[in-house]
């Protein structure tokens, strides 16, 4: 069983910034693949960005030059710095853990989520 703790949410200003961590269990935190995903309300969870256990990136369109994901492996956490805010990021952001297991498969958790507000 993997947790997964997100912080660091809040209200910003439009153009403001805010940076996520999830904090993660378990103590073979480098292979997982990480993810921020984010869900506003009446909208489908939507991918945001994703980070490999090897460190590939992968951002959604809408966060390309804005966002960046990392990872502190030796602190078990992962990061969403987000730059640039709008109102249409505003959504709870929920972090996600893509695990291995000894049988080639994949095991998904998931955070609880953090309010992120974007407004004037």
């Amino acid at each position: 069983q993997v947790q997964l703790v997100e912080s660091w949410g809040g209200l910003v200003q439009p153009g403001g910034s805010l940076r996520l961590s999830c904090a993660a269990s378990g103590s073979i935190f480098s292979i997982y693949d990480m993810g921020w995903y984010r869900q506003a309300p009446g909208k489908q969870r939507e991918l945001v960005a994703a980070i490999t256990g090897r460190g590939s990136t992968n951002y959604a369109d809408s966060a390309k030059g804005r966002f960046t994901i990392s990872r502190d492996n030796a602190k078990n956490t992962v990061y969403l710095q987000m730059n640039s805010l709008k109102p249409e990021d505003t959504a709870v952001y929920l972090c996600n853990a893509a695990v291995p297991t000894a049988w080639g498969t994949r095991v998904v958790y998931w955070g609880q989520g953090t309010q992120v507000t974007v407004s004037s």
